[in-house]
């Protein structure tokens, strides 16, 4: 096993973020004290037969200094180079995620109808649940079909905050309910 992944935290506002770089491409940007977090190491490790070090590279430091001028809001798109490990179907949902404009929020059923199947909401939210590269593949922009939060990686509390902070950029009213 030769692969290495390099990681590194970075703390967030809303809590601390793992990073980590895979030949000079992002492979993880997740939340550090997420209940998933053995599952999608391993999922990262055993699909890429790879090793995690400790080290911050120059993709490490773009995601910061990026995540940075996001969270200063002065950034609305990452330009990252994004290295996916996970099944089509996953990297397609993740794909899609991409394209919910920056204040803006989904349905799961929106998400499945933009990915050809909107029978398939399951499989799309735990495609959503399994995204290892949050925030700049903004899963926390999908919520429940009613307005109100659902499932989030961060936790609830970080998903609203990320929402509010998104929409005052961007004035978008919000009309979402917070019951947890």
């Amino acid at each position: 096993m030769s692969n290495l992944v390099y990681i590194s935290n970075y703390e967030s506002p809303y809590g601390e973020l793992i990073l980590g770089s895979f030949e000079n491409e992002l492979c993880l940007c997740d939340w550090k004290y997420r209940k998933q977090r053995d599952l999608i190491d391993s999922r990262i490790l055993t699909g890429l037969k790879a090793q995690f070090i400790t080290f911050e590279t120059n993709i490490i430091q773009l995601t910061m200094q990026q995540l940075d001028e996001y969270f200063a809001g002065k950034r609305q798109i990452f330009e990252i180079p994004l290295f996916f490990v996970g099944s089509e179907f996953q990297k397609s949902v993740w794909q899609t995620l991409m394209e919910i404009p920056y204040g803006e929020t989904h349905t799961y059923l929106t998400l499945s109808k933009e990915l050809g199947n909107e029978k398939a909401i399951r499989a799309v939210a735990n495609a959503n649940g399994a995204n290892a590269i949050s925030i700049i593949v903004p899963c926390h922009r999908i919520i429940g079909s009613n307005g109100s939060l659902v499932g989030y990686a961060g936790g609830l509390n970080a998903k609203k905050k990320l929402i509010e902070f998104e929409r005052s950029k961007t004035s978008k009213e919000i009309q979402l309910s917070f019951d947890f």
